[in-house]
C-alpha cells in the first residue's frame, strides 16, 4: 500500500491513495489553515469507522440478514499532552433492516473488532481503549 502527501500551502496538504483517490487535509485558521479539509486526525477516526462498518455489513451479508442501512458514529478522546495520541474511542451502529437477528448483528460486531478490521486492532494494541455497542432498527 502506498500513499502520497503533497503540501499545498499553508496548512493544507492533499492525500492521493495508492488507488488513485484524492483527500484534503487542512488544519483550523488557529493553526494556519483555512478549514477547507478534514484534519489529519479526523481522517484517522474516519478510517477507522469506515474499517469497522465495511466488516459488519459484510459479515452481515455474509449471514443472509436482510440489512440495508448499517451507520456507525464515532466518538474519540485524545490526550491532553502532545503527542495528543487517541486514548479513547466508542463507536455506536445503528444497523437497520428486516427480521435482522440481534445475534448476528452483535457477533459481525465483535469478529470486526477482534478479527477483521486492521485500523481498530492496529489502535487497540497501541493503547487506545475501544468500545462498541448497536442498536437494531426492523424496517417494517
Amino acid at each position: 500500500m502506498k500513499a502520497r502527501i503533497q503540501w499545498a500551502g499553508e496548512a493544507m496538504f492533499l492525500g492521493e491513495s495508492g488507488s488513485g483517490h484524492v483527500v484534503v487535509m487542512d488544519g483550523p485558521p488557529d493553526a494556519g489553515g483555512r478549514n477547507l479539509g478534514v484534519r489529519p486526525m479526523e481522517m484517522l477516526l474516519l478510517g477507522v469507522g469506515g474499517c469497522s462498518n465495511f466488516d459488519v455489513v459484510s459479515i452481515l451479508k455474509k449471514s443472509r440478514q436482510a440489512v440495508e442501512s448499517c451507520e456507525a458514529f464515532l466518538e474519540a478522546e485524545r490526550a491532553t499532552e502532545d503527542p495528543k495520541v487517541f486514548t479513547r474511542i466508542h463507536m455506536h451502529f445503528v444497523v437497520k433492516g428486516r427480521a435482522l437477528k440481534e445475534a448476528q448483528v452483535k457477533r459481525a460486531i465483535e469478529l470486526s473488532a477482534e478479527k477483521y478490521c486492521s485500523a481498530s486492532i492496529m489502535l487497540g494494541d497501541a493503547g487506545v481503549e475501544i468500545t462498541h455497542d448497536y442498536e437494531i432498527i426492523e424496517l417494517g
